[in-house]
């Protein structure tokens, strides 16, 4: 269901996965996140790395009543602080939803699928 925005002009429909690239764009500018993983099962126990032009299959949108919960299915950096990473992307990301669509966000939920060594 797209989320619709009014203003003097007319309406504006965004759909879910507009929501979803921002999201994972979002994300991706954040220190010790290597990038995102697929919101399927892991394939062989190893966690499947999304390039950029499909980050919206790491990032999904829902609605509860009247809230938005976003979840987003992510591979960090070796030696960085898993929930620091975690904290950073959540505060991104609903900041960015925020300025950009004037999206709401109530919850922001990060599934750690893999750690893999920056490069």
């Amino acid at each position: 269901m797209p989320m619709q925005l009014a203003n003097e002009l007319g309406k504006i429909n965004v759909t879910d996965d507009v929501i979803a690239v921002i999201a994972g764009s979002a994300a991706l500018e954040c220190y010790g996140l290597v990038g995102m993983a697929s919101r399927k099962q892991l394939k062989d126990g190893i966690a499947e790395l999304l390039k950029r032009d499909n980050l919206s299959r790491g990032v999904e949108v829902r609605r509860e009543s009247e809230e938005t919960h976003i979840d987003l299915h992510i591979i960090v950096g070796y030696g960085t602080r898993i929930s620091e990473v975690a904290h950073n992307i959540q505060t991104k990301v609903k900041y960015v939803l925020n300025e950009v669509i004037g999206l709401k966000v109530d919850h922001v939920h990060i599934f750690v699928q893999g750690v893999r060594v920056i490069s």
